[in-house]
């Protein structure tokens, strides 16, 4: 009996270093089962700890999740106090696991402006796990896109003060140094969840070359198989950065 001949494989793209996510829906999915907000949001959190592994055993080594915005403050009171309360209950139950699977955690946005016991926390896990660099969790928090620009821009302009910047040396490379990202690499895929097609004010600058992705899956129902179904439409992609295809296949023209 003939073999059959093996066909030639095109070589496998590059997974993403860097995956974010803004993590849509816990709402809408709590009142399609006619539950609270709350328990949509308690869901959610249920799910980041299923991505978080996922992420891991796919050795991917940046994972960001918009958490918080600075916007999410106008939210009615009761449900802004849940989400402070699953954030303290998530920090108190996962800060040993990302110790343990050797995981940085990190927070991008005002974390001064968090409440003191939840901002205590936060630092607390950060200070466990800052030694740790082969996977990193940053969660956004108290996040804005335009706000991280107004920081960075006035920590800038301070450095000039001071005169350890020259304005007529500014290029991006160091301005995006001031960002809260600044020793981070760009996201290469941004997800966002529930079906929305809005970027809503996050990493705006970052992801000037992301390739994004939505889902039409609400955050707790976005799991393990939609992730690595995102992971592979990203795969199937051809990353140009300006670029001709025929440029990317022949770098050295």
């Amino acid at each position: 009996m003939l073999k059959r001949k093996k066909q030639p494989t095109e070589p496998s793209k590059p997974m993403p270093l860097h995956v974010a996510v803004i993590m849509d829906g816990n709402g809408r999915w709590a009142k399609a089962r006619g539950l609270p907000r709350e328990e949509g949001h308690r869901q959610g959190v249920e799910n980041v700890k299923k991505i978080v592994e996922c992420a891991q055993s796919l050795d991917l080594r940046y994972l960001t999740l918009y958490a918080f915005s600075v916007e999410n403050w106008n939210r009615p009171k009761h449900e802004v106090n849940a989400l402070m309360r699953l954030l303290e209950s998530f920090l108190k139950s996962q800060a040993t696991d990302l110790v343990e699977k050797k995981i940085r955690f990190r927070v991008i946005g005002r974390l001064q402006d968090m409440p003191k016991r939840v901002g205590k926390l936060l630092e607390k896990t950060i200070e466990e796990t800052k030694d740790f660099d082969q996977w990193t969790l940053s969660l956004a928090l108290n996040y804005g896109s335009r706000t991280e620009m107004l920081d960075a821009v006035q920590s800038y302009a301070k450095a000039v003060q001071r005169g350890s910047e020259d304005p007529d040396a500014l290029n991006w490379e160091t301005l995006q140094s001031y960002l809260y990202t600044g020793n981070m690499p760009d996201p290469d895929l941004v997800i966002r969840t529930s079906g929305e097609h809005r970027i809503s004010n996050f990493l705006l600058m970052q992801s000037a070359y992301a390739e994004y992705y939505f889902a039409r899956e609400n955050w707790p129902d976005f799991g393990p198989e939609c992730f690595r179904r995102a992971i592979d439409a990203y795969c199937a992609r051809e990353r140009r950065f300006g670029l001709t295809g025929e440029q990317i296949q022949s770098p050295s023209s």
